[in-house]
């Protein structure tokens, strides 16, 4: 397999592996099908983090805040492109690049206190900053801690 899907084709772009569409998708190709980018989905999110991307479909931008999974998304989908029966709303989690500020023995603590779950915990380390450590375990890839981080070290992915 080429890495490249149908609608990567079309669009003459390539899937980022991992790449966060809204909570619930269906699998990309089912998800594609069904969709019928009437923006429902859009619309319902309190949070104003799921919007128009690529080729009209919804994704999450994880730079307006981050995801409450309180299902609104899902449940105004009619269609059923985002199916809350499928189960976890997805398997995302967030990684902290070598551009992080507290790698580079700076100061900052954003991302952990904005971590509801406590997902992400600062480990003291020589040089005076902690370095900050995601728990994979508790991380529920909601992306909170992507719009606070001043360097834009962290991503949500599979």
């Amino acid at each position: 397999m080429s890495g490249l899907t149908r609608r990567g084709f079309l669009t003459g772009r390539r899937a980022r592996a991992g790449r966060p569409t809204v909570p619930w998708a269906l699998p990309e190709g089912e998800f594609l099908s069904r969709c019928t980018r009437c923006d429902a989905c859009v619309d319902a999110c309190p949070e104003h983090i799921v919007v128009r991307g690529s080729g009209g479909f919804p994704e999450v931008d994880f730079s307006r805040g981050g995801c409450t999974f309180c299902g609104r998304c899902a449940d105004a989908c009619v269609p059923h492109a985002l199916d809350r029966a499928a189960g976890e709303p997805w398997a995302l989690k967030a990684t902290i690049a070598a551009s992080c500020l507290a790698r580079n023995r700076v100061v900052c603590r954003s991302c952990a206190e904005r971590c509801e779950v406590r997902a992400i915990r600062l480990v003291p380390a020589l040089g005076g900053a902690a370095d900050p450590v995601v728990d994979l375990e508790r991380c529920t890839g909601c992306g909170a801690c992507v719009a606070v981080c001043p360097v834009s070290a962290i991503e949500i992915s599979a």
